[in-house]
């Protein structure tokens, strides 16, 4: 990214010692996950030119901050209000956002951004994933090992400013860093779908 100084002076006023900052409402950074923008873009060729966000995330791991996280799918979405619709539930509360679990289906046609401001060496904790598990579809945590077991696992190395993007139910997980620093990432699910019943997405 080109503009990675830009973007990283936007998210200055962020807090800096949390592990994860749910995002919205921050406008310094529509420029840049608009269809036109360095990060949008991305998103419009991965999943079409109606791709838009509909959550991000600020990830800052680092000495103080240094947490691992087990092989996992990311399975909700946030939504502006709940509305009960067939197919969509649970229902959680996360950072007071409304969060609800949708159709695999949805889920698998989302692209998730990974923007690097941070080098991630191997030392410093990068995402891993396991190829291909996307196409497994919703996956019980008993079967969870196994898959991974099946895939392989991939480890994304980063130097800042690099984007990594992936199919959104991507089994990934994330080890504690061996020589921690700051490992800022920020995080943007898009989606080019509507949602049905009235339930509407929360937006960035």
């Amino acid at each position: 990214m080109a503009d990675l100084p830009e973007l990283e002076a936007a998210m200055d006023a962020l807090p800096s010692d949390q592990a994860g900052i749910r995002l919205h409402g921050v406008t310094a950074l529509h420029s840049y996950l608009a269809p036109t923008g360095s990060i949008g873009m991305i998103a419009s060729k991965a999943i079409g030119a109606e791709a838009k966000p509909v959550r991000a995330i600020l990830f800052d791991k680092s000495a103080a901050t240094n947490w691992s996280l087990g092989w996992h799918q990311d399975r909700t979405i946030c939504a502006r209000e709940r509305i009960d619709v067939p197919g969509f539930g649970p229902w959680s509360i996360k950072a007071g956002l409304h969060h609800v679990a949708p159709p695999i289906e949805l889920l698998s046609r989302m692209v998730t951004l990974r923007v690097h401001i941070d080098d991630v060496p191997a030392t410093n904790a990068p995402l891993l994933i396991a190829p291909g598990s996307h196409r497994r579809g919703r996956l019980p945590e008993s079967s969870v090992a196994q898959v991974v077991a099946e895939c392989g696992i991939a480890a994304c190395f980063a130097e800042a400013g690099d984007v990594w993007a992936y199919s959104t139910p991507t089994l990934h997980a994330s080890e504690a860093a061996s020589h921690p620093a700051h490992r800022r990432v920020l995080q943007v699910d898009f989606s080019a779908d509507d949602l049905p019943g009235g339930l509407e997405w929360l937006g960035v």
